[in-house]
C-alpha cells in the first residue's frame, strides 16, 4: 500500500458518518491550515446533477489551450485518488502526484488532531492546500454533493458560478422535489459572481433565477441568453457577442453539445479574451473518462461477441438514463445495430428508472453486481424489473465479464452495441479490468 493510500484509509474513519453536509468542520480545517481558500487562482465553481464532470472538461481543454495553467477538482475518482486532484502548469497540468498528495494530507491530519470530518472534507481541505501553493490562472471546482452545504462552498468570491443540469438524486441528503434540490445546488451562487445556468426543467430554473437574483448575482441563461445547435457537422453557439461556428465535440452524444455551450458562456464572462481558436481546441480535445466512452480491444472487451462496439458509462440516474437512451437512439439512426445492455447500480438508485428510458431500443439486458463503497442491486432483481418492463431478453451474471460471455455466446443478426452502464463503481472496475490508465 502506498504511504498516501494509507492515510487515505485512516481518513475514512474520522467521522461516523460518510456525508455529512456542514461547513464548520471544513472551515476549522482551514482556519489550522493557514486559510488557504484565500490564496487561490481565480475559481470558476461547478454544480450539477449531471454534466459538471464534462462541462469541466470542455474549460480545462480550452483555457489549457489558450496557454493557461489550471488547476482541476473533481471527485469521485475512478482509478486512483490522485485523478480528483490536477495541479496546472504551463503546457498543460497533471494528476498530483503521490508524495506531494501524502504531504499535503499528512499537514492536514496532523492539524485535524483526530477531531471528527468527512472523507471529502478533509480531502478538500488537502486539494486546496495544493492548490493556494501551486501558482495558477485557474481553479475549476467541482461540488462533491449539493452546493449550499459542499466542502467546496467556502470559496467567497469565485470568478464565476457555473450550474450543469439538475435531476433527482441523493435525495436523502438534498430533498425530494426538483425545486429542493435546485436550491441546494444554487448554494454556490455568490453576490457579484456571475452564475451561468445551463439547460432545466422549468421547476429547477425557477429555483435557480430565484436564487440568483437572491444574492444578487447577474444570470447568464441557456435558451434565453445563449444557445447551441447542431447544423451540417457543426455546432453554433450564440449569445449578445454573436456567433460562433464550431466544430463538434469529441465526447460523444448529443447532451454533450449542451455542457459544451455551457462551458463556452461560462468563459465568454469569467475569460472573455480566450480566442476562438481555444474554443474549437477544447471541443475537439476535452477527454472525460466512463462518459460515453467507446473502450478499445483488448483486456475484457475481447469477450464480447466478435466485431461488437462496447461503450461505457457512469450515468447512475433517470436523467443519465435518458440523456444514455437518446445517445443510442442516435447512433442506431447512423448505424443500426441490435444493442444489449449491461447493468448494476447502488441500492440508493432508481434502476428501473434508467431502464425504463431503454424499452423499445435494448434487445437485451443483463444484470450484474459490482464492488464499491454502496451495496448494489442484487443482479436477480435488476433482471426481473428489466423483464416486467418488456425487454425480449433478461439475465443477471456474476460480473461484467461474465455477462460479456453470456452475450457472445448469444447470436445477433449482426455484431451488436454493448452499453455498460448504471454505476461509477462498475465503470471503475470494467476501465481497470479492461488495462485503462488515466493520467
Amino acid at each position: 500500500m502506498d504511504q498516501h493510500d494509507a492515510i487515505l484509509s485512516r481518513l475514512l474513519d474520522l467521522h461516523t458518518k460518510p456525508i455529512d453536509l456542514s461547513l464548520e468542520r471544513i472551515v476549522r480545517l482551514l482556519e489550522a491550515l493557514g486559510r488557504p481558500h484565500e490564496r487561490l487562482p481565480k475559481v470558476i465553481h461547478v454544480a450539477g446533477t449531471n454534466g459538471k464532470g464534462s462541462t469541466i472538461a470542455f474549460l480545462r481543454a480550452t483555457l489549457e489551450a489558450a496557454g493557461q495553467r489550471v488547476h482541476v477538482y473533481t471527485s469521485p475518482h475512478l482509478l486512483r485518488f490522485n485523478e480528483r486532484i490536477r495541479i496546472g502548469a504551463t503546457g498543460g497540468g497533471k494528476l498530483v502526484d503521490d508524495a506531494r498528495l501524502a504531504a499535503a494530507l499528512e499537514r492536514c491530519e496532523l492539524v485535524n488532531a483526530g477531531r471528527p470530518v468527512t472523507f471529502f472534507e478533509i480531502t478538500t481541505a488537502a486539494a486546496l492546500l495544493l492548490f493556494a501553493e501551486t501558482p495558477a490562472d485557474w481553479l475549476l471546482l467541482e461540488t462533491g454533493l449539493g452546493g449550499r452545504y459542499d466542502a467546496t462552498n467556502v470559496v467567497a468570491k469565485p470568478a464565476a458560478t457555473v450550474i450543469a443540469s439538475i435531476s433527482r438524486d441523493h435525495t436523502e441528503f438534498l430533498g425530494e422535489t426538483i425545486g429542493q434540490i435546485a436550491f441546494e445546488k444554487a448554494g454556490i451562487f455568490k453576490r457579484g459572481a456571475p452564475a451561468i445556468i445551463g439547460y432545466q426543467s422549468d421547476a429547477a430554473m425557477k429555483v435557480l433565477e430565484e436564487q440568483a437574483r437572491r444574492c444578487a448575482a447577474s444570470s447568464i441563461i441557456a435558451g434565453q441568453d445563449f444557445h447551441i445547435s447542431a447544423e451540417n457537422g457543426r455546432l453554433v453557439f450564440e449569445d449578445d457577442r454573436g456567433l460562433l461556428d464550431l466544430p463538434l465535440p469529441r465526447l460523444a452524444g448529443r447532451h454533450q453539445h449542451e455542457n459544451a455551450a455551457l462551458a463556452i458562456a461560462a468563459l465568454r464572462v469569467a475569460a472573455p479574451q480566450t480566442p476562438t481558436a481555444a474554443i474549437e481546441a477544447g471541443l475537439t480535445d476535452a477527454h472525460w473518462p466512463a462518459r460515453l466512452q467507446r473502450l478499445d480491444r483488448g483486456g475484457i472487451v475481447a469477450l464480447a461477441p466478435p466485431g461488437a462496439e462496447v461503450w461505457l458509462d457512469g450515468g447512475h440516474n433517470e436523467d443519465g438514463g435518458r440523456v444514455l437512451a437518446e445517445a443510442m437512439a442516435e447512433f442506431h439512426d447512423r448505424a443500426p445495430r441490435p444493442l444489449a445492455l449491461i447493468c448494476g447500480a447502488q441500492v440508493t438508485k432508481d434502476i428501473g428508472a434508467l431502464l425504463r428510458h431503454f424499452a423499445g431500443l435494448a434487445h437485451s439486458v443483463v444484470a450484474t453486481p459490482f464492488k464499491g463503497e454502496h451495496k448494489c442491486w442484487p443482479p436477480e432483481d435488476v433482471a426481473a424489473m428489466a423483464k416486467a418492463e418488456g425487454f425480449p431478453f433478461c439475465a443477471a451474471a456474476a460480473s461484467v465479464e461474465d455477462a460479456l460471455k453470456l452475450l457472445a455466446e448469444r447470436r445477433f443478426e449482426q455484431p451488436p452495441r454493448i452499453l455498460i452502464a448504471g454505476s461509477l463503481f462498475l465503470a471503475a472496475h470494467v476501465l481497470a479490468a479492461n488495462g485503462s490508465r488515466i493520467d
